[in-house]
């Protein structure tokens, strides 16, 4: 549950700063965003591409990220809710169309609603620092209004209308709760913010602003480097040609002078590198020969604070840092694209240069004070610890690597402390590097440790930034048993996260973990299946397992009693029954006589299940087919106990179904009346029929009988008048 914001205590301040950020334009509005514009001249838009529309605003407010430090809360909230409707969104585009008229009017205002999201989240991200947290009320107001919006288009979607399962439902309402309760505030910290860049504009010099408010806006906007103050500079400026009001920019950029005169009075070198001779503090001719491996690829000067990019690749922060900021997307080395800008440090590199430092006489680079102290989740002592058996897993003897390997598994098992220390050690990208050994115990050992560290929350977005969902595949695929129990295990809980789902899913796992599920041992099943679970409530995942053949061996297991893993499949086809490619397959299978006999002797988390899969098989073009074979195997009383005594979901199947199949009987009891009464009146036609025949033929006979009985009269006539 979102913690609600305390009450503004500076609610009433309205200083001269505040009235010149008023006179700024708000973030852009429905109105003036393409997306949010309804079409002209009449033309009409298809459902279709209204949902493929709202799936694209999602996807790309979920690429948006690392907020600004104010409003961040708000800024992380709103990303956050937003992202968990893109499932609702994939169900939906599998859905019928063409939709009811009130629910495409719902997703009509749910798109303009996003597309003024993505703009406000935009502003987050790469809007004037300054500006931010000058234009408070207008910024909080946005908040206030999108948040109304999102809600009251959520509140009006009808989930049955498109078919949305009942897991993404239930989510989708907890959204959707969140946004009705959220009150959006500025924090605490939000005002001193404010605070503090006001009192700087309303001191008359720079030098009676208070040295210690400086120091707060430098760290807390982030100000602190001459490629920060350049950057916000250069935003400034965009803003003044853009037709922001020219006395507004005025005074932002007044504001960020006197925080750059503060820090590079400071620091009157600030970003001037540090180059061997200084940190030797010896003549170059005297000064031993650095190690290339200890070398900035870049400045080509030894390195203090020595970082792993995405490829690998080591360099100086600060370099690299620069390098990335110019908008440079590739490896500099290798020129390969960076998946990502991550930057772990190398805590291994740091300490073999320290000691060789130490070695030649010569005085350990110093880092910047704020970067990478032994971090607080553990001591001093268990980071160098963690460090040495780094050293040891990054050293080519095999021994070494297996022995650090299986200390780090056992430590990252024991706490959360641990877990964090290790992580944050930069642990994580030498073990991705090793999952591709061919020693067996060091894999088990690499695989697990990734494991036990992926319980920390911080720890999952680093393993999937070290691009180790391929090789945690690969261990699938290729490794020992427990190897591969621990890698289905691995990726159940990376697949926590739901942006993790695409990447796991797009990554091939899915086959790999359906044939643990089918021939792997019973703990390999057990993690294979909750993986398979999780990842399956993502749409677009659901027809990858459908296509790996997911479905017979889920059926296998229902059948098998002996298997003990009823439970988990029953749930795995409730949710695949949503997808059409699921359904097809289960109708395939003859499954109606197998999910009645769950219904009739199964668990009650079963019997929901089942009733789940068979709402789903009851509906569409099968309908009838499958509704007469559930009658004929004696559902309808099954359903009604079910309906009274089972859970609250189970409940709501058994009713759905029972309605459906009161319509059935219904319509089948109207065709029976209308068959019999056709068929008396087809008797009632043939009767008459008859009756007619027999008497034209009674009319017939009798007009023989006269026509005979004419010549004898007449003779007898003749003989009276001789």
């Amino acid at each position: 549950m979102d913690e609600e914001a305390k009450p503004n205590p500076n609610a009433d301040a309205a200083p001269a700063a505040a009235e010149a950020a008023a006179s700024s334009p708000p973030p852009p509005s429905s109105s003036e965003s393409a997306e949010g514009k309804d079409k002209e001249d009449g033309e009409e838009e298809e459902a279709g591409d209204l949902v493929e529309k709202l799936v694209e605003l999602v996807g790309e407010i979920a690429a948006i990220s690392d907020f600004r430090n104010a409003y961040r809360r708000q800024f992380c909230n709103l990303s956050r809710r937003i992202r968990l409707l893109a499932p609702m969104l994939e169900e939906a585009k599998e859905g019928p169309l063409p939709l009811p008229e009130v629910s495409f009017s719902a997703l009509r205002r749910l798109r303009e609603a996003l597309a003024d999201s993505r703009e406000l989240l935009r502003l987050g991200v790469s809007g004037s620092k300054i500006s931010l947290v000058l234009e408070r009320e207008k910024i909080m107001k946005s908040f206030q209004d999108i948040t109304a919006r999102l809600e009251q288009a959520l509140g009006l979607i009808s989930f049955d209308e498109l078919d949305i399962s009942d897991e993404v439902r239930e989510q989708v309402e907890l959204v959707h709760a969140q946004f009705k309760r959220a009150k959006e505030r500025s924090d605490p910290s939000d005002d001193d913010l404010f605070n503090d860049l006001v009192s700087v504009y309303n001191s008359s010099t720079s030098a009676n602003v208070d040295p210690d408010i400086l120091q707060r806006l430098s760290d807390k906007l982030q100000l602190a480097t001459i490629s920060d103050l350049n950057q916000e500079s250069l935003i400034l400026h965009e803003m003044a040609s853009g037709g922001d009001p020219g006395a507004v920019v005025e005074k932002m950029s007044m504001l960020l002078k006197r925080i750059k005169d503060f820090v590079q009075s400071r620091d009157p070198e600030m970003g001037t590198p540090v180059n061997t001779t200084e940190l030797s503090g010896k003549d170059n001719m005297a000064s031993p020969i650095v190690p290339d491996d200890f070398r900035c690829p870049i400045s080509l000067d030894l390195m203090k604070d020595p970082v792993i990019v995405a490829t690998g690749q080591t360099y100086e922060r600060g370099c690299i840092e620069r390098w990335l900021e110019a908008g440079h997307d590739t490896c500099p080395k290798t020129q390969q694209k960076l998946p990502n800008k991550s930057l772990t440090p190398n805590y291994v590199l740091r300490s073999l240069i320290a000691q060789w430092c130490e070695a030649n006489g010569m005085e350990p680079p110093k880092r910047a004070a704020q970067h990478h102290n032994a971090p607080a989740s553990c001591t001093a002592a268990e980071h160098s610890n963690v460090v040495e058996l780094l050293q040891k897993l990054s050293s080519q003897n095999l021994e070494d690597q297996r022995e650090a390997a299986g200390m780090l598994r056992q430590l990252a098992k024991r706490s959360p402390e641990n877990r964090a220390c290790i992580g944050d050690a930069g642990a994580i990208p030498i073990l991705v590097s090793l999952l591709s050994t061919t020693d067996v115990s060091t894999q088990e050992h690499v695989v697990t440790a990734l494991l036990n560290l992926s319980i920390y929350e911080e720890n999952k977005a680093r393993i999937i930034t070290s691009g180790a969902v391929p090789g945690v595949v690969h261990v699938l695929k290729r490794g020992s048993m427990e190897a591969r129990e621990n890698s289905a295990a691995t990726l159940f809980s990376l697949s926590l996260v739901d942006e993790n789902k695409i990447t796991i899913g797009a990554s091939g796992a899915i086959p790999a973990l359906v044939l643990l599920l089918s021939n792997g041992s019973q703990r390999g099943k057990r993690d294979a299946a909750t993986a398979l679970f999780n990842l399956c409530i993502y749409q677009g995942n659901k027809g990858k397992a459908v296509r790996a053949g997911l479905i017979p061996v889920l059926l296998g297991l229902v059948t098998e009693t002996e298997s003990g893993m009823m439970d988990e499949a029953l749930a795995i086809l409730a949710i695949l029954s949503s997808h059409p490619e699921g359904k097809t397959a289960i109708s395939s299978a003859n499954a109606i006589p197998m999910l009645v006999g769950v219904i009739r002797n199964g668990s009650a988390r079963n019997k929901e299940n089942a009733a789940a899969v068979l709402v789903h098989l009851c509906n569409g073009e099968q309908q009838q087919q499958h509704l007469a074979e559930a009658q004929e195997q004696g559902i309808v009383t099954l359903l009604e106990e079910l309906a009274k005594s089972g859970t609250d979901r189970g409940k709501r199947k058994a009713i759905q179904l029972l309605e459906r199949m009161n319509r059935f009987l219904m319509q089948q009891s109207q065709a029976q009346a209308q068959a019999e009464a056709m068929a008396q009146a087809h008797a009632h036609a043939q009767s008459q029929a008859q009756v007619q025949a027999l008497n034209e033929a009674q009319s017939q006979v009798e007009m023989q009988v006269e026509q005979l009985l004419l010549p004898t009269t007449s003779h007898i006539s003749d003989r009276r008048d001789g």
